[in-house]
């Protein structure tokens, strides 16, 4: 039995790895992370938006493409082996899908139609939820929120934010609202972007359902780390193509390294490790839609293995290259920095294997 990608998915997906080869090449990513080509950042963005990612899941009904959580993840393996310099698992898949399932037919009208037509565009701060830091801490009374959210995703320039308390109830704030303040956090991975935002008695309009049920921010979660390990998954395909083809350029002892033993192991193992993950996160996808008693569980699994997948394929391609896998020159880092980052977002390996634990009630 074949499980993969449809003709639809695979020309979607295509489509947007020909925009950023054309749009996005690595001299073009190294001026963005360092901060001189932001008008070119925000036409690689409105191109993308053409293409049709900020409305992928959204229903017709409110203007969206109304596809499922599989179309989206192809889309983020192109991302990521792109280094797309856009917001996506947060503002583009976790945002509309808590709204669909957690808001009301008043709210869903107000956010999705509007976020369809690229009006609007939503941050996600769920660290309160998945695991609050020292002296952070959300609070939700009387439809005001305040505390302090870390690693909200995809928050810069995003015109709401989107917030939940460790109880998982969720509700979304204009982010030109009187008490808030946002400090930009030091960037690990320079291509995306991660806030730290403080509110203060800040008016919030709470979805309607997440008081009663957790539903629509497991499902949001679910959702994210299944794009977030798609995009680690697409960066770790970039990151072995660049290994071997540095592998058959570079000579040393007047042959190409790549005829070195140890070089052809250390590409044949990343790319053994790598192939079954493709089944797995497609895989997980699918369930998310299509079979709800494994969607949870599959999401945690997804996320965790490609994690570590992923770490070491961007330590054995960097070895790959030898020092010079270290430099900017080559950018082996950017995919190196997207990985790590991945890794961490939504709940680390460690994090996310307990939380697959309690599931199976172990």
């Amino acid at each position: 039995m074949y499980f993969g990608l449809s003709e639809d998915q695979i020309f979607f997906q295509e489509n947007v790895s020909k925009f950023l080869e054309d749009q996005s090449n690595l001299d073009v990513i190294r001026k963005i992370t360092e901060g001189e080509a932001n008008e070119i950042q925000q036409e690689i963005h409105d191109g993308l938006l053409n293409l049709g990612l900020s409305s992928l899941l959204i229903p017709e009904q409110y203007g969206g493409l109304g596809l499922d959580l599989l179309f989206a993840t192809a889309v983020s393996q192109s991302l990521g082996e792109g280094l797309g310099p856009i917001p996506f698992a947060g503002s583009y898949i976790m945002a509309p899908l808590a709204i669909m399932h957690g808001g009301n037919k008043e709210q869903k009208n107000n956010y999705l139609i509007k976020m369809s037509e690229n009006s609007m565009r939503i941050g996600v701060g769920f660290s309160e939820y998945i695991g609050a830091r020292d002296n952070a801490n959300i609070s939700i009374n009387d439809n005001k929120i305040s505390g302090r959210a870390l690693f909200v995703i995809d928050a810069k320039d995003a015109s709401h934010l989107m917030f939940s308390d460790k109880n998982g109830m969720i509700g979304i704030v204009e982010s030109s609202s009187s008490g808030i303040e946002i400090t930009e956090l030091v960037a690990v991975d320079k291509t995306r972007n991660f806030l730290e935002v403080q509110l203060k008695d800040v008016d919030i309009d709470i979805l309607e359902l997440t008081s009663t049920s957790k539903e629509a921010i497991d499902k949001s979660i679910d959702a994210g780390r299944i794009i977030l390990a798609a995009d680690s998954l697409g960066a770790s395909q970039a990151l072995i193509d660049k290994a071997v083809e540095y592998s058959k350029e570079r000579k040393q002892f007047n042959r190409v390294i790549g005829s070195f033993q140890a070089v052809k192991h250390m590409c044949a193992e990343m790319a053994a490790d790598l192939e079954p993950c493709y089944a797995l996160v497609w895989h997980a996808a699918h369930c998310f839609d299509n079979s709800p008693d494994e969607s949870r569980l599959m999401a945690c699994h997804a996320k965790s293995h490609v994690s570590e997948v992923s770490k070491t394929i961007g330590k054995k391609a960097t070895e790959v290259h030898g020092g010079m896998g270290f430099t900017d020159l080559m950018g082996v880092h950017y995919w190196f920095k997207r990985i790590g980052v991945n890794r961490q977002t939504l709940g680390a390996p460690e994090v996310i294997r307990e939380e697959a634990a309690r599931i199976q009630n172990f």
